[in-house]
């Protein structure tokens, strides 16, 4: 089997290489993460400048496929190349020192527009799937109850509320949402998709005007952090007391009773993997139909 050898070692021709990319971008102007014809999404101006780069058809898979106007700070996702398609990226190797890909994140931040990052770029370890090794996700999202709304420099990424909000009744409302629950009611319906979540952080903080809810859980499924907050924020204005968010477990589907947060205020901004000798055991974990 023919070899080159790229990076200080010898490769197959024909093996896939798999990269794991960290990824940051501003969701205002995307319609998500997915790839869709006819609109602009992260997932396809990514993959179009990935094979232009690498001058064959590319597709990235990402750990968390966010919605229409919502922003990454820590999105990951892996992308597999074959191994003599790699030299196309490389104006000139790294200098001594330079991490491996260092010339190629620097390339395709000439190539992307400036609402996508690639940050860093490595070798992926032996079975890694962005999505499927992925121990957890966590979210952020940010509110202003400033009466003038938001400063101009953070429009973009925290949402104007317009009444105060009572982050007290919120932080007790969310307690007892934390856990392995059925979240249906919190979740636009996806058809074969299960809803049961395990929820291991929701807490909030208020800092003056700010509101921030910090929101981590082992996946999330359609909507669902958006959701949360909207019902949440229900409580924080008295419309709804604490307890009442608890009963919206026993909702076999999406509630009527209160609407998502605007996409704004919700930023992507980690996932956690486990050591690398136990990214296939987390595959196969996630891969299994869970039950309550």
């Amino acid at each position: 089997m023919p070899a080159t050898e790229f990076g200080g070692g010898h490769v197959a021709l024909s093996d896939p290489v798999r990269l794991r990319l960290d990824i940051a971008y501003d969701g205002t102007e995307f319609t998500g993460w997915a790839a869709q014809d006819g609109h602009r999404t992260v997932a396809g101006v990514l993959d179009e400048t990935l094979s232009t780069v690498f001058r064959v058809p590319v597709r990235l898979f990402a750990a968390g496929r966010t919605d229409s106007g919502v922003h990454a700070t820590g999105q990951v996702a892996h992308v597999d190349i074959p191994a003599d398609a790699l030299g196309h990226a490389y104006p000139r190797h790294p200098r001594p020192g330079d991490p491996e890909f260092l010339p190629l994140i620097r390339r395709l931040a000439r190539f992307l527009p400036e609402d996508v990052r690639v940050r860093e770029i490595t070798r992926a370890p032996a079975g890694f799937d962005a999505r499927f090794s992925a121990l957890r996700r966590h979210y952020v999202y940010r509110l202003s109850s400033a009466p003038y709304g938001v400063d101009p420099q953070l429009a973009r990424y925290v949402t104007p509320w317009p009444r105060r909000l009572d982050v007290a009744a919120m932080t007790v409302a969310s307690r007892e949402l934390v856990g392995l629950h059925d979240f249906a009611a919190f979740c636009r319906h996806r058809e074969g998709a299960t809803t049961i979540r395990d929820l291991q952080r929701l807490d909030w903080e208020a800092d003056s005007d700010m509101v921030t809810a910090f929101v981590t859980a082992d996946a999330f499924c359609w909507s669902m952090v958006r959701s949360l907050v909207g019902a949440l924020l229900a409580v924080g204005e008295g419309r709804r007391d604490s307890a009442w968010c608890a009963t919206l477990l026993s909702e076999p589907q999406r509630s009527s009773a209160f609407a998502a947060a605007p996409a704004r205020g919700l930023t992507l901004v980690g996932v956690d993997y486990p050591p690398d000798d136990e990214l296939a055991a987390r595959i196969a974990v996630t891969r299994d139909l869970r039950t309550l």
